[in-house]
């Protein structure tokens, strides 16, 4: 039963109110368990204020500016194009300002309590909360679940000092724009961030210390990826590494090594800014780990498929549970930890290889599953279907006629095991292929379903029909 006796005891806290926390938190309470969420900072956590949001926010304003300056393409005729800065950032800032509100509405419409200040594990079942250096509440609770989340991963020497050399934090939020970037990472933050920039007319370096871009992609999807990076002008450098970076005034010298045929090749790059998007760590730090059974694994807290801690009643979900870093990934690991915690039949431990993953640059990513080089590794024998943009009549009338929908099967089964794609709004049509994955269905019912025409989703079939000889359209 919930606890009722005391206003400082609960079923569950949830330290964090990020979107695996402030998710797990109305779950929980929807489950009828007296809940609370702790958080220091700003509900919604880096997601909805540094992270998911705002960025779509620019990149939204990047897109309009594209096609803007495209409009002879469309029969239209656009002059004077400006870019204000300032109202850029004020959008994307209002936009994160309001949903952050708009958390605080839903944790108050179902009765989770919110507590400002700094979570701290302080014995068995008890959290203390500090808020600027002084104690402000002492909590007990039976399940105490961790979702701080993660920040940006700091590389030694390249430290971001937040003028010159950014985090995603200083670059979503710029006084001035510069004239040139390096963006040190492509991975998905800072392929958006390089995206964002490029498109509104900084010149754009992207280095890359692995021999591919968005390198946790499909092989095939990256190379395409890379190309259409490069036609769009920006510069790219893979297998290469940032060896020092010089501040000058105003500007920033980058040493940068790159992998040439026979040794390494050295260069120096001078631009006005810097981003660092090198990954992230866990915010593992002042939560009382250091006297429970938690283990950490350098800077994530491991947990079992149950989101279950090495200590009695401590879980973690999200970021600071370690990969995939994805918000959406955050929010179900939280459901099935409360939904386990409340004895709900039917819960199941999550299957990461259903998570899709969205980059949403220009030409935008997404996938879900196995890549073709990962089905073939685990020793499947696959049958691969593929579909162009070009041979899609909606994506020709879009004036997007650049990209890829390819499609990895179990040739013994027909069990899809993934589905990666490159073009105009992959990130929308990535869903239709994990609920298939989920659904567990085969390629017989995906090549039996009826897509509407015109649309970009009729690709998705013919993607699978490719697979299996029977493509139409190509």
């Amino acid at each position: 039963m919930p606890e009722k006796d005391n206003e400082n005891s609960y079923d569950i806290i949830v330290v964090g109110g990020g979107p695996g926390g402030y998710v797990t938190a109305i779950r929980a309470a929807q489950l009828g368990m007296k809940t609370a969420v702790v958080e220091r900072e700003h509900l919604g956590g880096i997601c909805l204020n540094w992270g998911c949001i705002p960025t779509k926010a620019l990149l939204r304003t990047a897109d309009i500016y594209r096609n803007a300056k495209n409009a002879d393409e469309y029969g239209l005729s656009i002059k004077g194009i400006e870019i204000n800065l300032q109202k850029i950032v004020e959008r994307s800032r209002g936009i994160s300002k309001q949903l952050s509100s708009g958390v605080g509405y839903l944790l108050k419409k179902n009765k989770v309590d919110v507590i400002d200040g700094h979570g701290k594990l302080a014995g068995k079942g008890k959290l203390v909360v500090e808020k600027d250096g002084k104690n402000v509440a002492d909590l007990t609770a039976k399940h105490i679940i961790l979702a701080t989340g993660a920040r940006a991963r700091a590389l030694p020497g390249l430290e971001p000092d937040g003028k010159l050399i950014w985090t995603y934090k200083e670059a979503m939020v710029p006084d001035v724009m510069p004239k040139s970037m390096l963006v040190v990472g492509s991975g998905a933050i800072g392929i958006e961030f390089a995206s964002f920039y490029h498109t509104l007319g900084v010149d754009v370096t992207v280095v890359e210390v692995l021999p591919r871009v968005l390198p946790v992609e499909d092989e095939e999807i990256s190379e395409l990826a890379h190309k259409a990076f490069e036609k769009d002008g920006m510069k790219i450098m893979t297998s290469a590494t940032v060896t020092a970076l010089d501040k000058g005034a105003d500007n920033v010298t980058a040493t940068i090594e790159q992998d040439g045929q026979k040794n390494k090749e050295t260069s120096e790059l001078t631009v006005d800014r810097v981003i660092m998007a090198v990954g992230i760590v866990g915010n593992v730090e002042d939560l009382g780990l250091e006297d429970t059974k938690v283990e950490v694994d350098r800077t994530h807290v491991v947990i079992n498929e149950w989101c279950e801690t090495g200590e009695k009643g401590v879980y973690a979900i999200g970021d600071l549970a370690g990969p995939p870093w994805l918000a959406h990934k955050a929010s179900h690991e939280g459901i099935i930890c409360v939904e386990k915690i409340a004895g709900e039949k039917g819960v199941h431990p999550l299957n990461t290889l259903r998570i899709p993953g969205c980059t949403y640059c220009h030409p935008q990513v997404a996938s879900v599953g196995l890549s073709e080089a990962a089905a073939k590794e685990q020793g499947y024998d696959v049958k691969i279907g593929k579909f162009p943009f070009i041979g899609n009549g909606k994506a020709i009338a879009l004036g997007e006629p650049e990209g890829l929908v390819k499609t990895v099967f179990d040739a013994k089964t027909g069990e899809m095991l993934g589905a990666h794609m490159i073009g105009a709004e992959v990130t929308e049509l990535i869903q239709g292929y994990a609920v298939g994955m989920t659904l567990e269905t085969t390629e017989a019912e995906l090549m039996e379903t009826v897509f509407p025409h015109p649309t970009l989703s009729e690709m998705m079939h013919e993607a699978v029909l490719d697979a299996y000889g029977r493509t139409i359209h190509f």
